[in-house]
């Protein structure tokens, strides 16, 4: 009885493993598409991370954030991020006093309504409005960047844990098959043992 009931358990255990094997395969792929991806889209950008004379003009909290990346192609999701909310958004800021595109754009509007207003101040009104949403709208793309390249990252230690998950498995199924033969072996010398013996 012990000895089926071992067994049980080890064919579960290993089906369990061949089922964590696929997953891990299935994640596995998930990070190298995804890496592939992210890389050759924000490679054929051909944006090259801030350095120098770029880099001495920000913040210091933001140069800080840039300098590991100095002069290198912009090609991961972190180099994404960084450039997106460390160097964009500090000069969107800068060209409009820390005002978000909705605030320009509801300015903008107003002022183009009102008749008396200045077509210059219009026009810079205007050109601003069109940077901060040009300046969103990479921010934004580079973002997504960054969010599908740390979906793949999770996907790769997900897929280093399925394999480790399996492995730890496929050796529980060894021992649970050969504890099982024990039992067997075990309950057989108990019923010889019990048969009455010829005199």
């Amino acid at each position: 009885m012990r000895s089926a009931f071992d067994k049980f358990i080890s064919w579960t255990g290993l089906a369990m493993a061949a089922v964590l094997i696929l997953a891990g395969g299935l994640l596995w792929w998930a990070n190298s598409f995804i890496g592939d991806q992210v890389h050759d889209q924000l490679a054929m950008q051909s944006i090259t991370m801030p350095s120098g004379d770029a880099l001495s003009g920000l913040p210091k909290s933001d140069a800080d954030a840039l300098k590991q990346y100095a002069g290198s192609p912009l090609d991961t999701g972190p180099e994404a991020k960084a450039f997106a909310n460390h160097y964009i958004l500090v000069h969107m800021n800068e060209a409009s006093g820390g005002q978000t595109y909705e605030e320009v754009s509801g300015q903008f509007m107003q002022m183009s309504a009102d008749k008396t207003a200045n077509p210059d101040d219009v026009a810079a009104l205007g050109q601003l409005r069109q940077t901060l949403f040009m300046g969103d709208t990479l921010r934004g793309l580079l973002l997504y960047g960054y969010a599908f390249a740390t979906i793949g990252t999770i996907a790769g230690i997900a897929a280093i844990v399925s394999f480790a998950g399996a492995a730890l498995l496929l050796v529980l199924f060894g021992l649970g098959i050969w504890h099982a033969r024990r039992a067997e072996q075990t309950e057989k010398g108990e019923v010889v043992g019990a048969v009455p013996q010829a005199v």
